[in-house]
Protein backbone atom coordinates (compact mmCIF):
# COMPACT_ATOMS: atom_id res chain seq x y z
CA UNK A 1 0.00 0.00 0.00
CA UNK A 2 2.85 2.29 1.14
CA UNK A 3 4.53 1.89 -2.40
CA UNK A 4 1.04 2.44 -4.39
CA UNK A 5 0.62 5.47 -2.75
CA UNK A 6 4.33 6.93 -3.23
CA UNK A 7 3.49 6.04 -7.24
CA UNK A 8 0.61 8.08 -7.33
CA UNK A 9 2.12 10.87 -5.84
CA UNK A 10 4.76 10.84 -8.09
CA UNK A 11 2.19 10.81 -11.10
CA UNK A 12 0.16 13.66 -9.48
CA UNK A 13 3.54 16.09 -9.34
CA UNK A 14 3.96 14.37 -13.22
CA UNK A 15 1.06 15.71 -13.77
CA UNK A 16 1.11 19.06 -12.61
CA UNK A 17 4.06 19.99 -13.92
CA UNK A 18 2.96 19.59 -18.06
CA UNK A 19 0.53 22.51 -17.90
CA UNK A 20 3.28 24.47 -16.34
CA UNK A 21 5.48 23.75 -18.75
CA UNK A 22 2.91 23.85 -21.50
CA UNK A 23 2.18 27.78 -20.19
CA UNK A 24 5.69 28.66 -19.88
CA UNK A 25 6.15 27.72 -23.57
CA UNK A 26 3.09 29.79 -24.82
CA UNK A 27 4.12 32.88 -22.40
CA UNK A 28 7.45 32.86 -23.72
CA UNK A 29 5.52 32.68 -27.25
CA UNK A 30 3.09 35.26 -26.94
CA UNK A 31 6.20 37.64 -25.56
CA UNK A 32 7.96 36.82 -28.79
CA UNK A 33 4.40 37.19 -31.04
CA UNK A 34 3.91 39.93 -29.36
CA UNK A 35 7.89 41.82 -29.81
CA UNK A 36 7.22 40.70 -33.35
CA UNK A 37 4.49 42.53 -33.97
CA UNK A 38 4.70 45.73 -31.83
CA UNK A 39 8.23 46.44 -31.70
CA UNK A 40 10.14 47.21 -34.33
CA UNK A 41 13.09 46.32 -36.12
CA UNK A 42 16.37 47.35 -35.13
CA UNK A 43 19.09 45.71 -37.52
CA UNK A 44 20.89 47.69 -39.48
CA UNK A 45 22.18 46.96 -42.71
CA UNK A 46 23.68 48.55 -45.89
CA UNK A 47 22.35 48.90 -49.42
CA UNK A 48 23.00 46.06 -51.44
CA UNK A 49 26.05 47.96 -53.62
CA UNK A 50 27.75 48.69 -50.64
CA UNK A 51 30.96 46.90 -50.63
CA UNK A 52 29.97 45.73 -54.39
CA UNK A 53 30.80 48.75 -56.64
CA UNK A 54 33.05 51.49 -55.39
CA UNK A 55 30.76 53.93 -57.56
CA UNK A 56 27.37 53.25 -58.11
CA UNK A 57 25.35 55.09 -60.61
CA UNK A 58 21.72 55.95 -58.66
CA UNK A 59 18.48 57.33 -60.71
CA UNK A 60 15.25 57.70 -59.29
CA UNK A 61 16.59 55.09 -56.67
CA UNK A 62 17.41 52.84 -58.81
CA UNK A 63 21.11 51.47 -59.29
CA UNK A 64 22.72 51.48 -63.02
CA UNK A 65 24.26 48.46 -64.20
CA UNK A 66 27.72 49.80 -64.80
CA UNK A 67 29.17 52.42 -62.10
CA UNK A 68 31.05 55.36 -62.71
CA UNK A 69 34.70 55.76 -62.69
CA UNK A 70 37.24 58.95 -61.50
CA UNK A 71 36.05 61.09 -59.15
CA UNK A 72 35.67 65.07 -59.11
CA UNK A 73 36.38 66.70 -62.30
CA UNK A 74 37.74 63.53 -63.66
CA UNK A 75 34.22 61.63 -63.24
CA UNK A 76 32.98 59.54 -65.95
CA UNK A 77 29.68 58.16 -66.52
CA UNK A 78 29.29 54.96 -68.75
CA UNK A 79 27.64 55.27 -72.42
CA UNK A 80 25.27 52.81 -71.63
CA UNK A 81 23.57 54.98 -68.87
CA UNK A 82 23.94 58.01 -70.78
CA UNK A 83 22.17 56.63 -73.69
CA UNK A 84 19.54 55.16 -71.04
CA UNK A 85 18.84 57.93 -69.53
CA UNK A 86 19.90 61.19 -71.07
CA UNK A 87 19.75 60.82 -74.84
CA UNK A 88 19.40 57.48 -76.27
CA UNK A 89 20.20 58.52 -79.63
CA UNK A 90 24.18 59.05 -79.25
CA UNK A 91 26.37 56.98 -81.69
CA UNK A 92 29.29 55.42 -81.17
CA UNK A 93 30.78 54.24 -85.07
CA UNK A 94 33.28 51.60 -84.04
CA UNK A 95 35.42 51.55 -87.22
CA UNK A 96 36.22 55.39 -85.93
CA UNK A 97 36.11 55.01 -82.36
CA UNK A 98 34.39 58.02 -82.50
CA UNK A 99 31.08 59.46 -80.48
CA UNK A 100 28.39 61.72 -82.13
CA UNK A 101 26.42 63.77 -79.67
CA UNK A 102 23.49 66.20 -80.61
CA UNK A 103 21.30 68.38 -79.44
CA UNK A 104 19.05 71.10 -81.52
CA UNK A 105 22.20 73.46 -81.86
CA UNK A 106 25.13 71.37 -81.24
CA UNK A 107 26.70 68.63 -82.94
CA UNK A 108 29.85 67.26 -80.44
CA UNK A 109 32.30 65.38 -82.61
CA UNK A 110 34.79 63.06 -80.02
CA UNK A 111 37.02 60.09 -80.53
CA UNK A 112 38.53 57.81 -78.07
CA UNK A 113 41.33 58.67 -76.05
CA UNK A 114 41.68 62.10 -77.31
CA UNK A 115 41.03 65.68 -75.72
CA UNK A 116 40.81 67.38 -78.65
CA UNK A 117 36.87 67.55 -80.13
CA UNK A 118 34.70 69.45 -82.41
CA UNK A 119 31.61 71.25 -81.29
CA UNK A 120 29.84 72.78 -84.45
CA UNK A 121 32.90 71.18 -86.53
CA UNK A 122 34.78 73.56 -84.53
CA UNK A 123 37.56 72.33 -82.18
CA UNK A 124 37.82 72.68 -78.77
CA UNK A 125 40.00 71.04 -75.46
CA UNK A 126 38.29 68.71 -73.27
CA UNK A 127 40.01 68.35 -69.67
CA UNK A 128 39.50 64.83 -69.84
CA UNK A 129 39.19 62.02 -72.84
CA UNK A 130 36.93 59.58 -73.64
CA UNK A 131 38.20 56.49 -72.67
CA UNK A 132 37.21 52.29 -72.41
CA UNK A 133 37.49 50.33 -69.52
CA UNK A 134 36.18 46.44 -68.86
CA UNK A 135 34.91 47.43 -72.45
CA UNK A 136 32.44 49.65 -71.56
CA UNK A 137 33.11 53.64 -73.03
CA UNK A 138 33.08 56.81 -70.86
CA UNK A 139 32.17 60.18 -71.24
CA UNK A 140 33.57 63.08 -69.30
CA UNK A 141 30.49 63.51 -66.76
CA UNK A 142 31.25 67.68 -66.97
CA UNK A 143 30.22 67.19 -70.78
CA UNK A 144 27.17 65.66 -69.67
CA UNK A 145 25.95 68.38 -68.16
CA UNK A 146 27.23 71.08 -69.97
CA UNK A 147 25.70 69.70 -72.86
CA UNK A 148 22.25 68.28 -72.16
CA UNK A 149 21.95 69.75 -68.01
CA UNK A 150 21.65 66.97 -66.44
CA UNK A 151 23.21 67.19 -62.61
CA UNK A 152 25.20 65.01 -61.10
CA UNK A 153 26.27 64.61 -57.33
CA UNK A 154 29.04 62.82 -56.22
CA UNK A 155 28.91 61.58 -51.92
CA UNK A 156 32.39 61.99 -51.48
CA UNK A 157 31.60 59.28 -48.67
CA UNK A 158 30.03 56.58 -49.89
CA UNK A 159 30.96 57.07 -53.60
CA UNK A 160 27.66 56.96 -55.13
CA UNK A 161 26.54 59.23 -57.93
CA UNK A 162 23.04 60.21 -58.55
CA UNK A 163 22.31 61.26 -61.89
CA UNK A 164 19.28 63.57 -62.48
CA UNK A 165 18.28 64.61 -66.15
CA UNK A 166 17.14 68.47 -67.10
CA UNK A 167 13.56 69.29 -66.78
CA UNK A 168 13.59 66.20 -63.89
CA UNK A 169 11.34 67.67 -60.88
CA UNK A 170 12.53 67.29 -57.19
CA UNK A 171 10.81 67.01 -54.18
CA UNK A 172 12.46 68.15 -51.21
CA UNK A 173 12.19 67.53 -47.61
CA UNK A 174 13.22 67.53 -44.50
CA UNK A 175 13.09 65.22 -41.15
CA UNK A 176 11.40 66.77 -38.12
CA UNK A 177 10.47 65.71 -34.34
CA UNK A 178 7.84 66.31 -32.32
CA UNK A 179 9.50 64.66 -28.95
CA UNK A 180 11.59 67.74 -28.08
CA UNK A 181 14.49 65.12 -27.78
CA UNK A 182 18.26 66.34 -29.58
CA UNK A 183 19.35 63.28 -30.15
CA UNK A 184 16.63 61.32 -31.19
CA UNK A 185 17.09 59.55 -34.86
CA UNK A 186 14.07 58.19 -37.25
CA UNK A 187 14.92 55.82 -39.15
CA UNK A 188 15.29 54.97 -43.37
CA UNK A 189 14.15 51.28 -43.52
CA UNK A 190 14.43 48.86 -46.46
CA UNK A 191 10.42 48.57 -46.78
CA UNK A 192 6.85 49.78 -45.96
CA UNK A 193 7.07 48.18 -42.44
CA UNK A 194 8.56 49.14 -39.35
CA UNK A 195 10.16 45.12 -38.92
CA UNK A 196 12.18 45.95 -42.04
CA UNK A 197 15.92 46.31 -41.48
CA UNK A 198 17.26 50.04 -41.38
CA UNK A 199 19.41 51.51 -43.54
CA UNK A 200 20.55 54.46 -41.84
CA UNK A 201 18.93 56.90 -39.09
CA UNK A 202 18.41 60.33 -39.81
CA UNK A 203 18.54 63.37 -37.18
CA UNK A 204 15.76 65.81 -37.12
CA UNK A 205 16.61 68.34 -39.73
CA UNK A 206 18.13 66.06 -41.91
CA UNK A 207 17.31 66.83 -45.77
CA UNK A 208 15.93 64.19 -48.19
CA UNK A 209 14.52 63.86 -51.37
CA UNK A 210 11.00 62.39 -51.96
CA UNK A 211 10.85 59.98 -54.96
CA UNK A 212 7.55 58.60 -54.25
CA UNK A 213 4.78 58.31 -51.95
CA UNK A 214 3.02 54.91 -50.53
CA UNK A 215 0.34 54.96 -48.08
CA UNK A 216 1.55 56.14 -44.96
CA UNK A 217 5.54 55.99 -45.53
CA UNK A 218 7.49 57.65 -48.25
CA UNK A 219 10.09 56.69 -50.81
CA UNK A 220 13.22 58.96 -50.19
CA UNK A 221 16.51 59.03 -50.79
CA UNK A 222 19.43 60.81 -48.65
CA UNK A 223 22.77 62.73 -50.49
CA UNK A 224 24.81 59.49 -49.98
CA UNK A 225 22.84 57.37 -52.28
CA UNK A 226 20.57 55.21 -49.67
CA UNK A 227 16.91 55.03 -50.92
CA UNK A 228 14.15 53.63 -48.46
CA UNK A 229 10.93 54.36 -46.61
CA UNK A 230 10.13 56.85 -44.07
CA UNK A 231 7.22 57.56 -42.31
CA UNK A 232 5.15 60.45 -42.95
CA UNK A 233 4.67 61.67 -40.15
CA UNK A 234 8.16 62.16 -39.38
CA UNK A 235 8.71 64.21 -42.36
CA UNK A 236 7.64 68.01 -43.57
CA UNK A 237 7.55 68.43 -47.46
CA UNK A 238 10.08 71.39 -49.08
CA UNK A 239 9.67 72.97 -51.94
CA UNK A 240 9.82 71.19 -55.06
CA UNK A 241 12.62 71.72 -57.63
CA UNK A 242 13.14 71.19 -61.16
CA UNK A 243 16.77 70.48 -62.98
CA UNK A 244 16.91 73.75 -65.00
CA UNK A 245 16.63 73.00 -68.92
CA UNK A 246 19.23 74.20 -71.37
CA UNK A 247 17.31 76.83 -73.71
CA UNK A 248 18.73 76.48 -77.18
CA UNK A 249 15.91 78.81 -78.55
CA UNK A 250 16.03 79.05 -82.49
CA UNK A 251 16.56 82.60 -84.01
CA UNK A 252 13.99 85.09 -83.62
CA UNK A 253 13.62 85.54 -87.83
CA UNK A 254 13.26 81.82 -87.67
CA UNK A 255 10.40 81.67 -85.43
CA UNK A 256 9.00 85.00 -87.11
CA UNK A 257 8.89 82.41 -89.72
CA UNK A 258 7.52 79.84 -88.84
CA UNK A 259 4.42 81.97 -86.99
CA UNK A 260 3.11 81.88 -90.90
CA UNK A 261 1.16 79.18 -92.98
CA UNK A 262 3.59 77.70 -95.45
CA UNK A 263 2.43 77.48 -99.10
CA UNK A 264 5.61 76.33 -101.56
CA UNK A 265 5.93 75.12 -104.85
CA UNK A 266 8.55 72.85 -105.58
CA UNK A 267 10.41 74.00 -109.07
CA UNK A 268 11.81 70.65 -110.87
CA UNK A 269 14.90 71.70 -112.59
CA UNK A 270 16.18 68.69 -114.99
CA UNK A 271 19.13 70.67 -116.41
CA UNK A 272 19.07 74.80 -116.05
CA UNK A 273 16.91 76.71 -113.68
CA UNK A 274 13.92 78.07 -115.53
CA UNK A 275 14.46 81.86 -116.70
CA UNK A 276 12.65 83.75 -113.58
CA UNK A 277 10.77 85.88 -116.97
CA UNK A 278 9.23 83.01 -117.82
CA UNK A 279 7.62 82.07 -114.58
CA UNK A 280 5.13 84.79 -114.35
CA UNK A 281 3.36 85.43 -110.78
CA UNK A 282 2.98 82.91 -108.31
CA UNK A 283 0.30 85.08 -105.98
CA UNK A 284 0.11 83.59 -102.68
CA UNK A 285 3.47 81.56 -103.06
CA UNK A 286 5.98 82.15 -100.15
CA UNK A 287 8.35 79.31 -100.75
CA UNK A 288 9.60 77.88 -103.87
CA UNK A 289 12.24 74.41 -103.53
CA UNK A 290 13.98 74.04 -106.67
CA UNK A 291 15.68 70.82 -107.55
CA UNK A 292 19.31 71.45 -107.67
CA UNK A 293 21.24 69.33 -105.56
CA UNK A 294 22.01 65.79 -105.37
CA UNK A 295 24.41 62.78 -103.99
CA UNK A 296 26.80 62.24 -106.71
CA UNK A 297 28.63 59.12 -105.02
CA UNK A 298 29.35 56.81 -101.72
CA UNK A 299 31.45 59.50 -100.42
CA UNK A 300 28.72 61.96 -99.74
CA UNK A 301 30.07 64.66 -102.68
CA UNK A 302 26.68 66.89 -103.77
CA UNK A 303 26.08 68.30 -107.11
CA UNK A 304 24.89 71.39 -107.74
CA UNK A 305 22.67 73.19 -110.33
CA UNK A 306 22.14 76.31 -108.69
CA UNK A 307 21.07 80.03 -109.90
CA UNK A 308 21.60 83.01 -108.21
CA UNK A 309 19.60 84.85 -110.63
CA UNK A 310 16.92 82.54 -109.52
CA UNK A 311 17.46 83.54 -105.79
CA UNK A 312 17.65 87.02 -106.57
CA UNK A 313 14.25 86.83 -108.45
CA UNK A 314 12.54 85.12 -105.61
CA UNK A 315 13.19 87.02 -102.85
CA UNK A 316 12.34 89.84 -104.81
CA UNK A 317 8.94 88.59 -104.73
CA UNK A 318 8.82 88.29 -101.10
CA UNK A 319 9.42 84.50 -101.27
CA UNK A 320 12.54 81.64 -99.40
CA UNK A 321 14.20 79.61 -101.13
CA UNK A 322 14.75 75.99 -99.81
CA UNK A 323 16.98 74.31 -101.82
CA UNK A 324 16.14 70.80 -102.59
CA UNK A 325 18.54 67.98 -102.32
CA UNK A 326 18.22 64.74 -103.36
CA UNK A 327 19.81 61.14 -102.63
CA UNK A 328 19.38 60.57 -106.77
CA UNK A 329 17.19 57.85 -105.86
CA UNK A 330 20.26 55.69 -105.86
CA UNK A 331 20.36 53.17 -103.10
CA UNK A 332 23.82 52.08 -102.82
CA UNK A 333 25.83 55.40 -103.01
CA UNK A 334 23.09 56.14 -100.74
CA UNK A 335 24.22 53.80 -98.74
CA UNK A 336 27.70 54.20 -98.67
CA UNK A 337 27.03 58.17 -98.07
CA UNK A 338 24.94 57.44 -94.74
CA UNK A 339 27.16 55.01 -93.12
CA UNK A 340 29.91 57.01 -91.43
CA UNK A 341 30.07 60.19 -89.97
CA UNK A 342 32.91 61.63 -92.46
CA UNK A 343 30.71 61.09 -95.76
CA UNK A 344 27.79 62.34 -93.76
CA UNK A 345 29.69 65.25 -93.13
CA UNK A 346 30.73 65.96 -95.99
CA UNK A 347 27.15 66.24 -97.74
CA UNK A 348 26.24 68.29 -95.01
CA UNK A 349 28.98 70.90 -95.23
CA UNK A 350 28.99 71.29 -99.03
CA UNK A 351 25.00 71.83 -99.09
CA UNK A 352 25.37 74.41 -96.21
CA UNK A 353 28.42 75.83 -98.43
CA UNK A 354 26.20 76.16 -101.13
CA UNK A 355 23.40 77.86 -99.24
CA UNK A 356 25.79 80.24 -98.03
CA UNK A 357 26.67 81.01 -101.69
CA UNK A 358 23.73 81.13 -103.15
CA UNK A 359 22.18 83.03 -99.73
CA UNK A 360 19.45 79.89 -99.46
CA UNK A 361 16.88 80.73 -96.53
CA UNK A 362 16.31 76.70 -95.89
CA UNK A 363 17.12 72.88 -97.39
CA UNK A 364 14.64 70.51 -98.53
CA UNK A 365 15.84 67.05 -97.98
CA UNK A 366 14.34 64.29 -100.42
CA UNK A 367 15.89 60.66 -100.09
CA UNK A 368 13.98 57.81 -101.90
CA UNK A 369 14.31 54.51 -102.94
CA UNK A 370 16.49 53.52 -99.64
CA UNK A 371 17.62 50.38 -98.22
CA UNK A 372 15.34 49.54 -95.00
CA UNK A 373 18.64 49.28 -93.22
CA UNK A 374 19.63 53.00 -93.88
CA UNK A 375 17.22 54.61 -92.22
CA UNK A 376 19.00 55.20 -89.16
CA UNK A 377 21.47 56.36 -90.76
CA UNK A 378 19.71 58.85 -92.55
CA UNK A 379 17.68 60.29 -89.08
CA UNK A 380 21.14 60.44 -87.90
CA UNK A 381 22.23 62.41 -90.85
CA UNK A 382 19.28 65.15 -90.16
CA UNK A 383 20.38 64.72 -86.43
CA UNK A 384 23.97 66.60 -87.32
CA UNK A 385 22.84 68.73 -90.28
CA UNK A 386 20.50 69.95 -87.45
CA UNK A 387 22.16 72.35 -85.04
CA UNK A 388 24.34 73.12 -88.52
CA UNK A 389 22.00 74.53 -89.98
CA UNK A 390 20.23 76.24 -87.20
CA UNK A 391 23.43 77.86 -86.79
CA UNK A 392 22.78 79.85 -90.45
CA UNK A 393 19.61 80.15 -89.77
CA UNK A 394 18.16 77.35 -92.38
CA UNK A 395 14.68 76.03 -92.30
CA UNK A 396 15.14 72.32 -92.46
CA UNK A 397 12.60 69.93 -94.01
CA UNK A 398 12.41 66.71 -95.36
CA UNK A 399 10.24 65.23 -97.84
CA UNK A 400 8.42 61.47 -96.49
CA UNK A 401 5.66 58.69 -98.31
CA UNK A 402 2.75 58.26 -96.61
CA UNK A 403 3.05 55.12 -94.76
CA UNK A 404 3.21 51.60 -96.63
CA UNK A 405 5.22 48.43 -96.49
CA UNK A 406 7.11 49.54 -99.31
CA UNK A 407 10.71 48.36 -98.15
CA UNK A 408 12.91 51.04 -100.20
CA UNK A 409 9.60 53.75 -100.54
CA UNK A 410 8.49 53.90 -97.23
CA UNK A 411 9.86 51.60 -94.76
CA UNK A 412 13.13 53.34 -94.10
CA UNK A 413 11.61 56.24 -92.79
CA UNK A 414 11.17 57.08 -88.82
CA UNK A 415 8.69 59.77 -89.36
CA UNK A 416 8.34 60.20 -85.63
CA UNK A 417 11.90 60.11 -84.65
CA UNK A 418 12.32 62.91 -88.07
CA UNK A 419 9.48 65.04 -86.84
CA UNK A 420 11.40 65.65 -83.74
CA UNK A 421 14.76 66.77 -85.51
CA UNK A 422 13.56 68.95 -88.40
CA UNK A 423 11.33 72.15 -89.16
CA UNK A 424 8.79 70.63 -91.13
CA UNK A 425 7.99 66.89 -92.50
CA UNK A 426 6.58 67.26 -96.51
CA UNK A 427 4.09 64.35 -96.67
CA UNK A 428 4.22 63.51 -100.82
CA UNK A 429 0.56 62.49 -100.54
CA UNK A 430 0.33 61.52 -104.22
CA UNK A 431 0.80 58.91 -106.39
CA UNK A 432 -1.33 56.04 -104.78
CA UNK A 433 -1.83 55.07 -108.06
CA UNK A 434 2.00 55.34 -109.39
CA UNK A 435 2.90 55.36 -113.31
CA UNK A 436 3.63 51.58 -113.61
CA UNK A 437 0.40 50.62 -111.12
CA UNK A 438 -1.50 47.64 -112.32
CA UNK A 439 -4.58 49.06 -112.23
CA UNK A 440 -6.20 52.85 -113.17
CA UNK A 441 -7.03 54.98 -110.52
CA UNK A 442 -6.10 57.97 -108.60
CA UNK A 443 -3.31 60.17 -108.23
CA UNK A 444 -4.33 61.12 -104.73
CA UNK A 445 -8.16 60.56 -103.98
CA UNK A 446 -8.59 63.11 -100.54
CA UNK A 447 -9.70 60.23 -98.51
CA UNK A 448 -6.66 58.58 -99.25
CA UNK A 449 -4.45 62.14 -98.52
CA UNK A 450 -6.49 62.80 -95.75
CA UNK A 451 -5.55 59.10 -94.33
CA UNK A 452 -1.69 59.61 -95.59
CA UNK A 453 -1.66 62.40 -93.43
CA UNK A 454 -3.68 61.55 -90.13
CA UNK A 455 -1.55 58.24 -89.96
CA UNK A 456 1.48 60.60 -89.21
CA UNK A 457 -0.54 62.96 -87.14
CA UNK A 458 -1.60 59.92 -84.82
CA UNK A 459 0.77 56.97 -85.28
CA UNK A 460 3.94 59.12 -85.30
CA UNK A 461 3.38 62.11 -83.00
CA UNK A 462 4.46 64.31 -85.47
CA UNK A 463 2.85 67.77 -84.54
CA UNK A 464 0.25 69.48 -86.93
CA UNK A 465 2.57 72.54 -87.30
CA UNK A 466 5.59 70.43 -88.43
CA UNK A 467 3.20 68.46 -91.26
CA UNK A 468 2.74 69.96 -94.52
CA UNK A 469 0.58 68.14 -97.29
CA UNK A 470 1.88 67.57 -100.41
CA UNK A 471 -0.52 68.31 -103.18
CA UNK A 472 0.11 66.79 -106.81
CA UNK A 473 -0.69 69.47 -109.81
CA UNK A 474 -0.58 66.99 -112.27
CA UNK A 475 -2.54 63.76 -113.46
CA UNK A 476 -2.63 60.71 -115.77
CA UNK A 477 -4.31 59.68 -118.84
CA UNK A 478 -5.08 56.46 -117.93
CA UNK A 479 -5.23 53.79 -121.18
CA UNK A 480 -6.96 50.44 -120.96
CA UNK A 481 -6.53 48.09 -123.29
CA UNK A 482 -7.86 44.31 -123.44
CA UNK A 483 -5.42 41.98 -125.10
CA UNK A 484 -6.30 38.11 -124.89
CA UNK A 485 -9.30 38.70 -122.49
CA UNK A 486 -6.77 40.39 -120.28
CA UNK A 487 -6.98 44.60 -119.44
CA UNK A 488 -3.34 45.89 -120.31
CA UNK A 489 -2.71 49.33 -118.34
CA UNK A 490 -0.70 52.12 -118.97
CA UNK A 491 -0.50 55.70 -118.03
CA UNK A 492 0.72 59.15 -118.80
CA UNK A 493 1.05 62.13 -116.68
CA UNK A 494 -0.14 65.51 -117.99
CA UNK A 495 -0.19 68.92 -116.15
CA UNK A 496 -3.23 70.88 -115.25
CA UNK A 497 -3.42 72.98 -118.30
CA UNK A 498 -2.73 70.42 -120.17
CA UNK A 499 -5.65 68.45 -118.65
CA UNK A 500 -8.31 71.01 -119.65
CA UNK A 501 -7.58 71.54 -123.24
CA UNK A 502 -7.83 68.19 -123.39
CA UNK A 503 -11.35 68.34 -121.94
CA UNK A 504 -12.41 71.34 -124.45
CA UNK A 505 -10.92 69.40 -127.45
CA UNK A 506 -12.66 65.93 -126.81
CA UNK A 507 -16.08 68.17 -125.23
CA UNK A 508 -15.52 65.94 -122.55
CA UNK A 509 -18.15 66.63 -119.38
CA UNK A 510 -16.43 65.70 -115.85
CA UNK A 511 -18.48 64.17 -113.22
CA UNK A 512 -17.68 64.07 -109.63
CA UNK A 513 -16.31 60.89 -107.94
CA UNK A 514 -17.68 60.41 -104.49
CA UNK A 515 -15.41 58.16 -103.57
CA UNK A 516 -11.94 60.41 -104.61
CA UNK A 517 -13.48 63.42 -104.18
CA UNK A 518 -12.39 64.22 -107.84
CA UNK A 519 -13.52 65.21 -111.06
CA UNK A 520 -13.75 62.01 -113.52
CA UNK A 521 -13.84 61.50 -116.98
CA UNK A 522 -13.21 59.03 -119.56
CA UNK A 523 -13.95 57.95 -123.15
CA UNK A 524 -12.95 55.77 -125.92
CA UNK A 525 -10.06 56.55 -128.16
CA UNK A 526 -8.67 54.14 -130.78
CA UNK A 527 -10.00 51.11 -129.32
CA UNK A 528 -9.16 51.88 -125.84
CA UNK A 529 -10.75 53.14 -122.56
CA UNK A 530 -9.15 56.51 -121.96
CA UNK A 531 -9.77 57.36 -118.41
CA UNK A 532 -8.95 60.67 -115.64
CA UNK A 533 -9.30 61.54 -112.60
CA UNK A 534 -8.59 65.23 -112.64
CA UNK A 535 -6.55 67.87 -110.52
CA UNK A 536 -8.54 71.07 -110.87
CA UNK A 537 -9.79 73.83 -109.07
CA UNK A 538 -12.01 72.07 -107.35
CA UNK A 539 -9.77 69.11 -106.09
CA UNK A 540 -7.14 71.82 -104.74
CA UNK A 541 -10.19 73.85 -102.88
CA UNK A 542 -10.57 70.13 -101.16
CA UNK A 543 -7.15 70.10 -100.47
CA UNK A 544 -6.42 73.41 -99.41
CA UNK A 545 -9.58 72.58 -97.04
CA UNK A 546 -8.07 69.55 -95.66
CA UNK A 547 -4.71 71.03 -94.52
CA UNK A 548 -6.56 73.45 -93.16
CA UNK A 549 -9.46 71.30 -90.97
CA UNK A 550 -5.87 69.56 -89.77
CA UNK A 551 -4.42 72.65 -88.45
CA UNK A 552 -1.40 71.65 -90.32
CA UNK A 553 1.85 73.85 -91.04
CA UNK A 554 0.92 74.75 -94.93
CA UNK A 555 0.97 73.10 -98.54
CA UNK A 556 3.31 72.07 -100.97
CA UNK A 557 2.99 71.06 -104.71
CA UNK A 558 4.97 69.22 -107.15
CA UNK A 559 5.48 70.84 -109.22
CA UNK A 560 5.13 74.93 -110.22
CA UNK A 561 5.41 73.88 -114.25
CA UNK A 562 2.18 71.51 -114.23
CA UNK A 563 0.08 74.31 -112.25
CA UNK A 564 -2.77 76.04 -114.52
CA UNK A 565 -2.70 79.44 -113.82
CA UNK A 566 -5.96 79.68 -111.66
CA UNK A 567 -4.54 77.50 -109.62
CA UNK A 568 -2.26 79.30 -107.76
CA UNK A 569 -5.49 81.72 -106.52
CA UNK A 570 -6.94 78.75 -105.15
CA UNK A 571 -3.98 77.76 -103.08
CA UNK A 572 -3.55 80.65 -102.01
CA UNK A 573 -6.60 80.36 -99.79
CA UNK A 574 -4.12 78.35 -97.12
CA UNK A 575 -3.26 81.84 -96.00
CA UNK A 576 -6.85 82.67 -94.66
Amino acid sequence: MKSRKSKFGRSRRRGCLFPLLIGLILIVGGIYWVSSILLPNRQHIDPDWVGVMDKPIIVKGEVMEWPAIGENESLKLPLPVVQSIIDPHIRYEEESKSIILTTPRKLVFLEMDKKTAKINNKKVNLLFAPEESNGILYLPADLIHNLYGAEIHENKDTGAVILMKSGESIQTAQIISSSGKENKTFPLRTGKSIHTPILADMKAGSNIRILQTADEWYYAQLDNGYTGFVETKNVTLGETKVIPEIKEEMSTAKQKWQSKKINMTWEAVYNVAPKPSSIGGLPGVNVVSPTWFSLIDGDGNVRSKADSAYVKWAHGKGMQVWGLFSNSFEPDITSDSLASFESRMTTIMQMLHYAKLYDLDGINIDYENVYTKDGDNLTQLMRELRPLAEELGLVVSIDVTPKSNSEMWSAFLDRKALGEVVDYIIVMAYDEHWAASPVAGSVASLPWAKSSVARILEEDDVAADKLILGIPLYTRIWTETEVDGKVEVKSKSIGMTKAQELLKEKKLEPKLSEETGQNYVEYEEDGALKRIWLEDKQSLARRVELAKSLNLAGIATWNRSFASEDAWKVLKQIME
